[in-house]
């Protein structure tokens, strides 16, 4: 009986030691999850990492269809970390499919590129590297054109024999950087380089206003009517080669206003001839009434072979560069007897001279442009003569008494003379010396200046104005030109 009860004794301690063998085997095996976390923030636990990932990629075949993509990716703020654990709460795939979905967006690959322009970043995606090299390339010729650019990349342009020009250089200004990275799908994503193209042009793709032209318009009334430059109305009209194209009634244009995203700058070397207005001299007779005036020679104009180096930037002239002069075929002065000489500060309100001398570009007329400085879209309410020369003379345009001569932040140095006549008056800015003072009387022809770069200038010019009463106090600014 004892010899029983011993068996039993030792069987019921074999199984209890079975048993907690058993819960202690358990006990210490634990089991391999996933932990998600989107945006630093745990939303669930997940047993396979990949099953995630090929659900993610079935559910968002729309984003596959609309970027032409062959897999779609989690989130970037999406993570899923490896764990070891012993009793977790695992959630379905479905079940974080559907928090991610509400709280994020998924990305697909692409390329990132950023557009460095002083202290602004433009931030461009694309599903393809080549989509912005086509764009950029668009947008080069749209400022070049098509052909002189493929010439030009080619080394196709034509040899300079007497004038012309050839291009030099072509490039972009600006810093550009791309890498390859995940990219949202609420992000502006660019499958076709022309819509990309619209947007480094215009700076968005949507569609430019239009304008239905009446009877005697323009090109250069309809583009400064609708406050855009003649360039920026050839570029959004490329059926147009030149402003002299004529228009018809009831015709569509476009109105671009464009706002590039990249400075698309060419170097241009040209030789021209240049008609030299012919300027006019006076005689005086102590016999005759000052009123008199008599035209005893005809003016004639001369001809100059001028050659110059050009920096331009996104159409409109930043730099000229003089680089030679050759006279062709030299001016006759007009020359006009008048009654006795009176030196006053009247001028005259016709027959204006030119206020530099000659071999002259105009590098932006009294038009809408995109303030090379400032970046600002505005009325350029002047002439820009620049290749003359940096130190090259200003001279006044008629008689007058200067009324303003000092240095301003914007227009550096700065003067201008009352004509008194027609209450018209006439300024010169950017000069690098002035040569007058306030009060005094200028005849027409004085040096006043010299041409320089002071102030807010890209290059050496004369910023030519024309003011209809006095300069900021009242006035108003013409077009120059109308008075010659």
């Amino acid at each position: 009986m004892k010899k029983i009860f011993q068996i039993l004794i030792f069987s019921l301690l074999s199984l209890a030691i079975i048993y907690l063998g058993f819960n202690y085997k358990s006990a210490t095996s634990a089991t391999v999850l996933y932990k998600v976390y989107l945006n630093d923030e745990v939303i669930g636990v997940i047993n396979s990492k990949q099953e995630l990932e090929k659900y993610i990629d079935k559910q968002c075949d729309k984003y596959k269809n609309k970027y032409g993509v062959n897999k779609v990716y989690a989130p970037n703020g999406l993570e899923i970390k490896r764990i070891s654990t012993y009793d977790e709460k695992i959630s379905t795939i479905e079940d974080i499919f559907d928090v991610i979905s509400s709280k994020s967006s998924f990305t697909i690959l692409g390329y990132e590129f950023n557009i460095k322009k002083e202290d602004e970043i433009t931030t461009i995606y694309t599903t393809k590297e080549d989509i912005f090299e086509q764009s950029i390339d668009n947008t080069i010729k749209t400022f070049v054109g098509e052909d002189i650019y493929n010439d030009y990349k080619e080394d196709m342009q034509d040899e300079i024999t007497t004038t012309g020009k050839t291009i030099e250089n072509v490039y972009i200004d600006e810093d550009i950087t791309v890498k390859q990275t995940n990219i949202s799908v609420d992000e502006t994503i660019y499958t076709d380089s022309s819509d990309l193209s619209k947007f480094l042009l215009f700076g968005t793709t949507e569609d430019q206003k239009t304008y239905t032209v009446l009877v005697g318009d323009t090109i250069e009334d309809v583009a400064f009517n609708n406050g855009i430059s003649v360039e920026e109305f050839l570029i959004s009209n490329p059926t147009f080669t030149s402003s002299k194209n004529l228009l018809f009634p009831g015709q569509q244009v476009v109105i671009g206003i464009t706002n590039p995203k990249v400075s698309v700058v060419v170097v241009e070397y040209s030789v021209s001839d240049m008609e030299i207005n012919y300027q006019t001299e006076y005689q005086y007779d102590e016999n005759k009434s000052s009123s008199e005036e008599d035209v005893i020679q005809t003016g004639e104009n001369g001809l100059e072979r001028v050659t110059q180096r050009t920096k331009i930037v996104n159409g409109v002239i930043n730099y000229v560069k003089p680089i030679s002069k050759e006279e062709l075929k030299p001016t006759i002065s007009e020359i006009i007897l008048k009654g006795k000489k009176v030196v006053s500060g009247v001028g005259s309100s016709r027959n204006w001279l030119w206020p530099t001398n000659s071999g002259y570009t105009i590098s932006s007329g009294y038009t809408y442009r995109i303030n090379p400085i400032t970046g600002v879209r505005e009325i350029h309410q002047a002439l820009d003569i620049a290749g003359t020369g940096l130190g090259s003379p200003v001279y006044a345009v008629t008689n007058g008494m200067v009324s303003l001569s000092e240095y301003q932040y914007e227009a550096g140095n700065y003067v201008c003379i009352n004509h008194n006549v027609n209450n018209l008056y006439s300024c010169y800015a950017h000069m690098t010396k002035r040569t007058v003072t306030v009060g005094s009387t200028v005849e027409r022809g004085q040096i006043i200046g010299y041409v320089g770069k002071t102030g807010w200038a890209t290059g050496p010019h004369l910023h030519f104005e024309v003011w209809i009463g006095k300069p900021w106090y009242g006035g108003y600014r013409i077009n120059p030109f109308t008075m010659y």
